[in-house]
């Protein structure tokens, strides 16, 4: 029987992201097989060995095979690593699953609440999927740099330790370190959670606040991120990590992030649409911050920022009022 790290890996979605862990797992040594809807994108990427779109400066690795067939993307693929926005994952992995080997493992790259269920990820994925054995990648990783080959650490979750140290190793190279964990839980409330909280840095941004501002809302968001976690079973510890402070530091200071970018235009005053169809791509914390509000609702969890933010986007505060009222709460302990 082949090593797990000789089998193929499928990668699922041919988005920036997808595309970049593609690279990087190919860069690794590992077959790697890439897929996505647009089979004619999926044809310009097997002529060029490079996503136009997307990654247009990260050329393909010899051992990276773009495909517009979804059935040999997963023949004797023994892990299966999902790549789409949250809001398409469910029905990826329906379509997904009466296709897969029986001992094949998956992995995503998606982040955040189920609108509709409050679900995360792991959670959708047993619901679809049983016990099959899953992980979730996540930290912070911009697809720009990683598809460059630029030193990048991130986290893989999973509650099986041999699928996250296996698949750890078939991300791992010189300049791309990957951390175990099994705290899925944690690891995905600070996924969820994060892009929230970068709107509102970006808001605060782009209204010509300064850093004590960001650093306020990246500390204080960092603080409902933990609360909202541990409440749901998560370990506090989980949050000083890559995948919750280091991801909300990440997109919280870097224009990479739409998310951030995002709420600079939202804080120059740009309408929430004109925002969105200025970034051209979808914005992950535009429905995270109605889901965040409903699970935090839910659970008895008090997370002001992130209610902000979701009454600026979706109720249309003013962002001037936002600002009034958190800065008008009353006075309280930090450690609450």
């Amino acid at each position: 029987m082949k090593s797990p790290l000789l089998t193929p890996m499928a990668v699922i979605g041919a988005g920036s992201w997808g595309t970049a862990l593609a690279i990087q797992c190919a860069r690794a040594g590992h077959p790697t097989r890439l897929w996505g809807r647009g089979a004619a994108a999926m044809r310009d990427m097997q002529r060029l060995r490079r996503n136009t779109r997307y990654l247009p400066d990260a050329e393909f690795p010899g051992s990276l095979q773009p495909t517009v067939d979804l059935a040999e993307a997963l023949s004797g693929a023994r892990d299966v690593l999902i790549a789409v926005p949250s809001s398409a994952f469910r029905a990826t992995l329906a379509e997904l699953e009466p296709r897969l080997d029986t001992p094949a493992r998956i992995a995503w790259a998606s982040k955040g609440f189920e609108l509709t269920t409050g679900l995360l990820p792991h959670q959708v994925a047993h619901e679809v999927c049983g016990d099959r054995p899953g992980a979730v990648l996540s930290g912070p990783t911009f697809a720009r740099e990683v598809g460059a080959g630029l030193p990048t650490a991130m986290t893989v979750a999973s509650r099986d330790e041999s699928f996250a140290k296996e698949l750890a190793l078939r991300l791992s190279g010189p300049h791309f370190r990957a951390y175990t964990q099994s705290d899925i839980m944690g690891v995905e409330v600070g996924g969820a959670v994060k892009n929230v909280i970068a709107i509102g840095s970006g808001i605060a941004d782009g209204m010509g606040f300064g850093a004590n501002t960001r650093v306020a809302l990246i500390t204080r968001g960092l603080a409902e991120m933990t609360r909202l976690g541990v409440q749901l079973g998560a370990q506090r510890d989980t949050f000083m990590g890559l995948a919750a402070l280091g991801d909300l530091v990440l997109t919280c200071t870097d224009d990479q992030s739409r998310n951030r970018r995002l709420g600079l235009a939202l804080g120059r005053g740009q309408s929430l649409e004109d925002a969105q169809a200025g970034i051209g791509q979808v914005v992950e914390g535009v429905s995270a911050a109605r889901a965040v509000r409903a699970v935090a609702g839910r659970s008895g969890v008090e997370m002001p920022i992130c209610l902000e933010v979701f009454r600026v986007m979706h109720e249309g505060r003013p962002v001037r009022s936002a600002l009034q009222a958190l800065m008008g709460r009353e006075v309280r302990s930090e450690t609450e």
